[in-house]
Order: structure tokens, then C-alpha cells, then sequence
């Protein structure tokens, strides 16, 4: 398409295109790529009517470049703004894909804990003004949401030291004294699920879970050496999560062979970032 050609010269460093944003004092590709948008929904009923399911997949796709361009250039504004429109294209996409499907629709959303917590118990919300999935889809759908965290003493996880760099199988630290993880290892249970729901567990033991602490967040980066700074962050569980897994130890996920996870995917699929 003539209009998303306008994001060739980004295609393989799509994180230039906003540093390029930024320099020129204007969104070289802003306007053409909402364009898109613009026309499909113009033409929605007509659209809907020859076939509703590739009507809808044109749709997020435009929204979904949209969206990128959009967020690219915020990397280079503020971390709060771009996490957010991270998320809220997330949660954006469910609630499409939930009026798409009937009012009898149920969804399984897998993600980070830290996406799919409530943020607003959590730093991310109490301190830095972020959102997430989680409280997008408790604000929207109230208690017919059901939160469930996962937390691990020690172990180990597949993830890299920074950004870009090969993942690698890492030795998970023991979790702090100070933190959730560590207080759920002071049971001397290997694996079990907190209900944090009220009324569903000892009042005593939620009241003591209500108690602020640190939590840690691994994802694809894992800096052991500077843990406490990169990965704890102060939360308050039974507002965050409604069930909290916890495993003592864990074991890295295995991937994918390469090769098996190309023959799947599509050449053009995700055109043009590979979001």
C-alpha cells in the first residue's frame, strides 16, 4: 500500500523512525498511516457486510500500525507514555475482540505480571502514573474479572542481560526478606495458590498480605547485579491480584526451535514492525 510505504525506510530499526520524528519537529508518517484507518472505518457497514471476520482483521491491523507509529515516536517523550499506549492497545484489542464475539464472550489474557496486575496497586500506578491491562479490564468488567499473579522464590529463567542481547538460561537470585516472594518461602511449601479474594482466606493472613512489600518483576531482561533497582517494586497483592501462584523454585521455559516458529508465521504478517 502507497500510504505504508511511507514506513519502508524504518522497517528493520523501527525505533529510528521516532528519533527521526523527533528531529524534523513532525511526524513524518502520522498522517498517511491514520488515513488508512480513517477510510475503513468510513466504509465500515459496507465493509462488514461482505464478510464481518476480514473486515474486523483489516481493522486491528490499521489500528495496529496506527497505534505503532504512534508509540515509536513516544519512546523518545517519556517511559510513562509509552507503556501506557503499550497497554491500552492491549487492552483495546480485547474489548474489540470481546464486542466482536457476544455478550456470552470469555477471554484468557497470558501476559507479565506486571501487565496484567492491577497497576494501580502497584508503583507503576501509585508513583508513576502507568496503567495496564489488569486495571483496564477491572475498571471495564468489574469482579467478572479475575486477576491471577505468579511469583518464585529462586530458580531459573530464560532471559537476556539487556535489550537485543542473546537470551540465556540465568540463575534466579534467592527473592529479598522484605518481599512477597520470600514470605510465601517462609511456608516451607513448595507450590500453592493464595485465594486473596476477601472471604476467601484467613482474614489475619489477608490483613498481613495487605501490608505493602516488595514484589519482583522478571521479564525478558534479568540483571542480577543490579536486582533490587531493576526488578523490586512495592505492591500490595490482594488489591492487585484476586489468586497468586507461587512455585519456590522454578525452571526456564524451553523455547521454540527457530525454524519451527518461521514455518508458522507468515512473511507479511505483522508488516510492517513485526509487532
Amino acid at each position: 500500500m502507497l500510504r505504508y510505504g511511507c514506513l519502508k525506510p524504518w522497517v528493520n530499526h523501527p525505533e529510528q523512525y521516532g528519533l527521526e520524528a523527533l528531529r524534523r519537529g513532525h511526524a513524518p508518517c502520522e498522517d498517511a498511516v491514520v488515513k488508512v484507518l480513517v477510510d475503513l472505518l468510513m466504509h465500515r457497514l459496507e465493509y462488514s457486510k461482505m464478510d464481518g471476520e476480514d473486515f474486523m482483521d483489516a481493522e486491528q491491523n490499521a489500528n495496529l500500525v496506527a497505534d505503532a507509529e504512534h508509540y515509536y515516536r513516544s519512546m523518545y517523550y517519556s517511559n510513562e507514555e509509552s507503556w501506557n499506549l503499550r497497554d491500552a492497545h492491549m487492552f483495546d484489542t480485547l474489548e474489540r475482540l470481546m464486542e466482536s464475539k457476544g455478550s456470552k464472550a470469555k477471554a484468557v489474557i497470558w501476559a507479565h505480571n506486571s501487565h496484567v496486575g492491577d497497576a494501580r496497586y502497584t508503583d507503576m500506578g501509585m508513583n508513576r502514573n502507568e496503567l495496564n491491562v489488569g486495571q483496564l479490564c477491572r475498571q471495564r468488567w468489574g469482579n467478572q474479572v479475575s486477576i491471577i499473579g505468579f511469583g518464585t522464590h529462586t530458580g531459573t529463567v530464560a532471559a537476556a542481560e539487556d535489550w537485543d542481547e542473546p537470551m540465556q538460561v540465568m540463575k534466579v537470585l534467592p527473592s529479598r526478606r522484605d518481599s512477597y516472594e520470600f514470605l510465601a518461602h517462609e511456608t516451607n511449601i513448595p507450590r500453592f495458590l493464595w485465594d486473596l479474594r476477601k472471604g476467601h482466606m484467613d482474614e489475619d493472613v489477608r490483613d498481613e498480605l495487605m501490608e505493602p512489600r516488595l514484589e519482583r518483576f522478571i521479564g525478558v531482561v534479568y540483571r542480577p547485579k543490579t536486582e533490587y533497582w531493576s526488578h523490586y517494586s512495592k505492591a500490595i497483592l490482594p488489591k492487585q491480584f484476586d489468586g497468586y501462584v507461587y512455585i519456590d523454585e522454578t525452571s526456564a521455559v524451553t523455547p521454540l526451535p527457530t525454524k519451527m516458529i518461521h514455518q508458522s508465521i507468515a512473511k507479511d504478517e505483522t508488516y510492517p514492525f513485526g509487532l
